[in-house]
């Protein structure tokens, strides 16, 4: 079982604020499984414009925080060097469930289904406590700078 705080994650991604959507990881089990956490706030500055009299997390941006978790463990298992990035390479399946709010806590599990040449596929799953709120199939991939 592997932990990365933010600071660990920033070392493998190249996203920072305000797009760095990914708080921790834990539960890296190489060729299994990876779940990582992010705290959604009101701090947040997408809810300024989404939307201002009900806030809720957009969906693309659930997604890309999945995306993110799945970057970074790829990053870690295949020891991505400084003159390599991780690529976001493909989605489908997706599916909103229920909205992400102010102060919840989006838990994010990704099941490693198949590694083909540098192609990582995973199944995503992102939750709020115990409810589904997003899943999608997602691809990534890392190359150079």
């Amino acid at each position: 079982m592997l932990v990365m705080n933010t600071t660990e994650i920033m070392g493998v991604l190249p996203h920072r604020y305000p797009f760095l959507l990914v708080d921790r990881l834990e539960e890296v089990e190489e060729g299994k499984k990876v779940i990582g956490y992010k705290n959604v706030t009101i701090n947040e500055p997408f809810f300024q414009g989404h939307f201002p009299d009900h806030p809720i997390m957009p969906g693309v941006l659930i997604i890309e925080a999945m995306a993110q978790v799945g970057g970074a463990y790829t990053a870690v298992i295949d020891k991505v060097g400084e003159n390599q990035v991780t690529y976001f390479a493909g989605i489908n399946k997706a599916r909103f469930r229920k909205p992400v709010l102010p102060g919840d806590v989006l838990r994010m599990e990704l099941e490693i289904l198949s590694r083909r040449r540098g192609i990582y596929h995973f199944e995503a799953k992102a939750y709020v406590g115990d409810t589904l709120v997003a899943q999608a199939e997602l691809k990534a991939t890392f190359a150079d700078k």
